[in-house]
């Protein structure tokens, strides 16, 4: 199991949220931090309450890598408009999070493990890489012969979200399309993400 994968089931205690908002949250059984040192409180710096929104909104996205989150935010501040509200878009269509968000899986881990083993087709053509970025229009399905896998059977029958309105999904034909670009308003967050302190962090 990688790093990665591994550090999923430590990110919502570590960050003192149900991050996803999973019934199966560890923090919904002990609301404080892994380790002997978990239930001590700082009050934190500034400094660390813009890391810790950086943190959260990493996380959210399947521990995205530094390097690769700090590729987002440059894009969002290259282009016109709010830089926070930009970078939560381009966040919003990585590939594997449509398919999250059409409910073709569980969680975003498994998401980014269903793109990279060619479960999934955009526009009727393979595509492998989770951070690929889908453009309003696109039509994002599963394969024919993946159609049938519990994993997808299960996710679509969950209960614990909805299909956001930026995105259309028939999940009896396992496809789907992005509508538009979402507002950080329309994004169905289950905890409160706040990309203007990411801004600062980055801005120091």
């Amino acid at each position: 199991m990688s790093k990665r994968q591994n550090s999923k089931h430590k990110i919502d205690r570590r960050l003192g949220v149900n991050l996803w908002g999973r019934a199966k949250s560890p923090i919904n059984k002990r609301e404080y931090g892994p380790g002997q040192h978990g239930q001590r409180r700082k009050k934190p710096t500034d400094y660390g309450i813009q890391l810790m929104a950086k943190q959260k909104l990493k996380g959210y996205y399947g521990n995205i890598g530094e390097r690769q989150f700090r590729r987002y935010y440059a894009e969002a501040v290259r282009r016109r408009g709010d830089t926070g509200d930009l970078l939560l878009e381009l966040l919003e269509r990585r590939l594997d999070t449509v398919i999250y968000r059409m409910k073709f899986v569980a969680t975003v881990f498994a998401a980014r493990q269903f793109v990279s083993h060619g479960h999934i087709k955009v526009n009727g053509k393979r595509v492998t890489i989770p951070s690929y970025s889908v453009k309003d229009g696109d039509v994002i399905e599963v394969k024919d012969k993946s159609k049938q896998l519990e994993v997808v059977v299960v996710a679509t029958q969950l209960n614990e979200r909805d299909v956001p309105d930026y995105v259309e999904v028939d999940h009896k034909a396992m496809k789907g399309s992005f509508v538009r670009g979402p507002k950080p308003t329309d994004i169905p967050y289950p905890v409160q993400m706040e990309p203007n302190l990411v801004v600062e962090y980055y801005s120091r």
